[in-house]
């Protein structure tokens, strides 16, 4: 909620704005400053407003660190920090990252060792971000993310599981403790929910190994068997020991699928429409299949393809969009039409995806 101001007080806002140039998104900066008057006004507690600055402060300092490499595709990998050099998995880290940095993608990875310092060393130091956790009993950010101008440290873990995940197009996890675990849990939780625009995630384990399949037996046998989510919806994972087959999941993910925006409708009542972007369109008849397989996603209308809306003047132009007015409770099901776009006969899965693919 936004704290509320009288005339006087924004007025002064007004002024302070000017006086320090500011001129883009006024509004925004006015809302965060209001509600910073507001914790003043509200008699927050010492606690609540160290927390609120901290948070603030921290996440100033990452977004600036990710600034520079907007327009790059980022994948994060998770894993634990207990991992040692010539461990299998420690061999997965290092080689998927290698090989999405090759195809110019940026990896981040929570700065740490292990895992972190596998999937780091894959991706190089040019190709590496780290977000730490400054903890009393953690080790020092490895070498290839301790550089400043590629690392940000955090002290809350909230504020760090933001930009570990703000930032991605993909995701790749491989075994680790409660960490690792809360981190899988709350990717799934935001793709779920479609609090999250959908990426691929993909739980790696080394060749053989069981972590990932008891994961999979305990969602599917308590978690599904429970009532507790709906049957499939671990379906938007690929679960794997192949580091190139998780790769070659993250690019087939991206291959004609490129974005998404919602746009209000003209209709009144009627819900935000959603363009998919895609490099190839649909025929006539992949659309009529896909409101076939899709329907029941919709809250209204039909899967069309649309024409630009005037709101995107240039933007996203060489792509095709594929239009649709979904049901709320059917957001988090929108991995399973983009993957069917993707397997369009006319897919190249080896196409470029700007920056990366």
């Amino acid at each position: 909620m936004t704290a509320p101001v009288n005339d006087q007080t924004a007025e002064a806002i007004d002024s302070l704005l000017r006086d320090a140039g500011v001129t883009h998104q006024r509004g925004l900066i006015r809302r965060i400053m209001a509600a910073a008057l507001g914790l003043a006004t509200d008699g927050a507690s010492r606690l609540d407003l160290k927390i609120s600055a901290s948070a603030l402060e921290e996440m100033r300092q990452a977004f600036a660190l990710f600034a520079p490499y907007t327009g790059v595709r980022k994948a994060s990998i998770f894993g634990s920090a207990r991992t040692k050099p010539g461990d299998l998995l420690y061999t997965a880290a290092e080689e998927s990252a290698r090989a999405l940095a090759e195809d110019n993608w940026m990896v981040v990875t929570g700065a740490g060792p292990g895992i972190m310092e596998a999937a780091a060393l894959g991706a190089g130091v040019e190709r590496s971000l780290g977000v730490s956790i400054r903890l009393p009993f953690e080790e020092e950010p490895n070498a290839f993310v301790a550089h400043e101008a590629h690392h940000v440290a955090m002290k809350y873990f909230f504020t760090r599981k933001l930009m570990l995940v703000k930032e991605s197009s993909a995701f790749i996890c491989l075994p680790g403790g409660f960490g690792t675990m809360d981190e899988t849990f709350e990717l799934l939780t935001l793709q779920q929910t479609g609090k999250m625009v959908p990426v691929p995630i993909v739980l790696l384990d080394r060749p053989g190994g069981s972590y990932w399949a008891g994961f999979r037996d305990f969602v599917v046998d308590e978690l599904e068997g429970g009532g507790y989510v709906t049957a499939g919806d671990l379906d938007r994972v690929l679960i794997t020991d192949s580091a190139d087959a998780a790769v070659e999941h993250v690019h087939a993910f991206w291959s004609n699928y490129t974005d998404l925006r919602w746009f209000p409708t003209d209709v009144p009542g009627e819900r935000d429409a959603l363009l998919l972007y895609t490099r190839v369109a649909p025929t006539d008849a992949q659309l009529a299949d896909l409101n076939e397989r899709f329907g029941y996603m919709l809250d209204s209308g039909a899967i069309t393809l649309a024409d630009p809306y005037p709101e995107e003047g240039s933007e996203n132009a060489e792509f095709a969009r594929v239009r649709l007015v979904p049901r709320p409770h059917a957001i988090g099901e929108l991995y399973r039409l983009i993957w069917a776009l993707n397997e369009l006969p006319e897919t190249d899965p080896t196409g470029p995806v700007g920056e990366g693919r």
